[in-house]
């Protein structure tokens, strides 16, 4: 891949009604533009410590049905992207499984492999307490991010 480019967009998803108002935005703004744009949807599978599984059987059954969640909510997000007029074949799943004690850490190393100059997330509706209690994947984004534009949305 060529370096970071603006043109390059890694929308980081999961199930959350926010992830999907990103995707629609990102539809919205840029679908049927034209040009090369490069879309990675990225949906991190949170894998839990290794003592969590009381088996290596029950871990790989885990990882399945993940894996197979994760493939028809990418597909779903893909064909939002594909009916605002993205070309498929500029439109990338990606679903690493992966221990991540801070998720935003986690999207922008993701950035950082695929090159990506341009990161996308859904905003949670917390509350300012929750924020700080629970701390926000978009604001420690902002906080975080080097080299790159990160795109909140808060719709």
């Amino acid at each position: 891949m060529t370096a970071p480019s603006e043109r390059n967009l890694l929308i980081a998803v999961d199930a959350s009604e926010n992830s999907g108002k990103a995707v629609d935005y990102v539809g919205r703004l840029l679908g049927g533009v034209g040009g090369d744009f490069h879309i990675t949807l990225l949906h991190l599978i949170l894998e839990p410590d290794a003592d969590y599984f009381p088996s290596e059987e029950e871990h790989r059954i885990w990882i399945d049905e993940k894996l197979e969640e994760s493939v028809r909510l990418l597909e779903g997000y893909k064909n939002v992207l594909i009916t605002y007029g993205f070309d498929a074949d500029r439109i990338r799943v990606f679903t690493p499984i992966r221990f991540c004690p801070s998720v935003s850490e986690c999207i922008l190393e993701q950035k950082d492999i695929l090159e990506y100059g341009t990161i996308v997330v859904g905003r949670k509706g917390l509350s300012p307490k929750e924020e700080i209690l629970l701390g926000s994947v978009s604001s420690r984004l902002v906080k975080l991010a080097k080299n790159c534009t990160v795109w909140v949305v808060n719709a």
